[in-house]
């Protein structure tokens, strides 16, 4: 029988095997979250650097938010990954969800950055 570990491992790997095929010449965009705080990179698979990050555990945010772990600092994260990508040049993405459903805080952050200027 599969532990709980091994199907989290097996859905991430699906994930990432999914958004590898559609990438093409577009950057990831990774999420992680936590259950106190959300994390988001733009990350450039092809020269294996992060080009982008934004979390809710940075300072400005911490003072803004009531908690890292709620819809509001996933918008807020989602937000400043979009400035910031789009600071650097970046455009177009490809959303890795990293096997967590597309639901709640994932899908704040992800409508955040779409509003705040990425497309994917």
């Amino acid at each position: 029988m599969a532990t709980v570990a091994d199907r989290t491992e097996r859905r991430t790997a699906k994930v990432r095997r999914n958004v590898r095929r559609a990438a093409g010449n577009r950057l990831r965009l990774s999420v992680f979250r936590s259950s106190k705080h959300i994390y988001a990179q733009v990350i450039d698979d092809g020269k294996g650097e992060t080009v982008a990050f934004a979390s809710s555990l940075e300072k400005e945010m911490r003072t803004g938010l009531k908690t890292g772990a709620n819809i509001e600092a996933a918008k807020a994260v989602g937000k400043r990954i979009a400035d910031r990508a789009v600071a650097k040049g970046v455009k177009e993405v490809v959303f890795d969800r990293g096997g967590y459903l597309y639901h709640g805080r994932v899908k704040a952050l992800a409508n955040a950055a779409r509003e705040a200027g990425l497309s994917f």
